[in-house]
C-alpha cells in the first residue's frame, strides 16, 4: 500500500486528536509527537497511520463533501466490532467517535494490521507465481464464504440492513444515485438501468454481505498466501443477497483477455497468471457454499453497474473542484466503459 505524507486540503487536525486518543487510553501525553501518514491506495473513504509513542493506529473518515449514508464511520465501526467473536479477521476497534469538533467528521480508530495488501502495483513488484495465485484466490474465497456464514443474529447485527426487498432496493437506488452524479450522457448507462429493473431475481436468500470484497481490501499474513489476517473497508457492509456480494466482487475481478482499457481502468492482480475467470470463481463460490442462483449474468452486470457509480460519484466530486486528486481525472471514462461491459455481459449472457 502506498503512503505519503497527507494530501493538501486533508491534514488532520494534531491537538483535538491527541486529546481524543489520550481520552480513549492509546497515549499517555498529548505533548507526544505524532507522526500522520497518509494511505493513498484507496479511492473512498481517507485512511491515516498514526505513528505515536512507540505506537502504531490506523484512523478512517470521510472524503470532504462526502455524502453521508456512503461514508458511514459508526456502521462500518460498529460491523467490525460485532462480527470479531464469529469471523476473527477484522482489525481491533479501539474507538468511534461523531464529534465533528474534533477533526470535522466522524471517524473511528483502529488497530494496524501488518501483512501484505495485494493491489496490482504490489502484485507486480512480487512478481508472484501462477501456483500462488491459485492459493491466493482460494484463500479470498474461502474467506468470502466464511464472512456469509455469520450468524448475523447472534453477533447483534439484526437491525443493519432490511434484507427483504433488497435487490430491488438496489437496483433503484445506485440508478438514483447514478442520475445524481450524472455529469455527461452515456445511453449506456441508462439501457442498463432499464435492464435490472426488468431482470432481477425475485426470490433469493440473505446473510451479512460486504459489498466491496476484492483482493485489495484484505490483508494476507504473509506471502505463503494460506491466511488472511483481516477482511478491511466495511462502510458497505448490510444485510443482503450474497450473490449481490460475489457479483460486486467479479466485476473488479478483470483478466487477461479483457480489453486493455479495462484493465488499466480496474487494475487487479486477477489479470495475472493462475487466477480462476470469472466464471470459474463463481462456479467455486456455488460449490463451496452450496449456495445456487441463475442470475450470474444479472449480478455481474449490477456489480459493473455499481462500480460505475462509485467512479462516477468521484469524478463529480472531482469536477466540483472538492477534490483536487489527478487520479479522478478520468474516472467518468471509467464509469461508462463498465456500462458498455455489463451491456457486453447482457447481448452474450456471459460473465467471461
Amino acid at each position: 500500500m502506498s503512503n505519503q505524507k497527507v494530501r493538501k486540503g486533508e491534514e488532520l487536525p494534531e491537538l483535538p486528536l491527541k486529546k481524543y486518543l489520550k481520552e480513549i487510553n492509546l497515549i499517555d501525553d498529548i505533548q507526544s509527537d505524532l507522526n500522520v501518514v497518509q494511505f493513498t491506495h484507496g479511492y473512498s473513504n481517507l485512511t491515516y497511520l498514526l505513528q505515536i509513542e512507540g505506537k502504531e493506529f490506523v484512523l478512517r473518515k470521510p472524503p470532504k463533501g462526502a455524502i453521508k449514508r456512503g461514508h458511514d464511520m459508526g456502521r462500518e465501526f460498529k460491523v467490525q466490532k460485532a462480527i470479531a467473536s464469529q469471523f476473527s479477521k477484522v482489525p481491533k476497534m479501539y474507538g468511534f467517535s461523531n464529534d465533528e469538533a474534533i477533526l470535522g467528521s466522524d471517524f473511528y480508530i483502529m488497530e494496524k494490521v501488518e501483512g501484505i495488501i495485494l493491489n496490482y502495483k504490489e502484485a507486480q513488484k512480487r512478481k508472484i507465481s501462477a501456483k500462488d495465485y491459485q492459493i491466493i484466490a482460494n484463500s479470498w474465497l474461502d474467506t468470502l464464504i466464511s464472512l456469509h456464514n455469520v450468524d448475523y443474529n447472534a453477533v447483534g447485527l439484526t437491525g443493519l440492513g432490511k434484507p427483504e426487498g433488497y435487490v430491488e432496493r438496489q437496483v433503484t437506488n445506485w440508478g438514483k444515485q447514478y442520475l445524481k452524479a450524472k455529469t455527461d450522457e452515456y445511453p449506456e448507462a441508462e439501457m442498463v438501468m432499464d435492464w435490472m429493473q426488468k431482470n432481477q431475481p425475485k426470490t433469493y436468500n440473505y446473510c451479512l454481505i460486504h459489498n466491496d470484497f476484492k483482493y485489495d481490501n484484505v490483508v494476507f499474513k504473509d506471502d505463503s498466501w494460506q491466511e488472511i489476517s483481516a477482511v478491511l473497508d466495511w462502510e458497505m457492509a448490510t444485510l443482503g443477497d450474497p450473490f449481490m456480494d460475489l457479483g460486486t466482487s467479479l466485476g473488479y475481478w478483470t483478466v487477461a483477455t479483457d480489453h486493455e482499457f479495462v484493465k488499466q481502468g480496474i487494475p487487479s492482480p486477477t489479470i495475472f497468471e493462475g487466477n480462476p475467470i470469472r466464471s470459474e470463481i463463481a462456479q467455486q463460490y456455488i460449490q463451496k457454499s452450496g449456495r445456487t442462483t441463475e442470475s450470474l449474468v444479472f449480478y455481474y452486470v449490477f456489480g459493473l453497474f455499481k462500480i460505475a457509480v462509485i467512479a462516477q460519484q468521484i469524478y463529480y466530486r472531482y469536477s466540483k473542484g472538492w477534490t483536487t486528486d489527478p487520479r479522478f481525472a478520468n474516472l467518468n471514462k471509467a464509469a461508462e466503459l463498465c456500462c458498455k461491459l455489463a451491456l457486453k455481459a447482457i447481448k452474450t449472457k456471459s460473465i467471461d
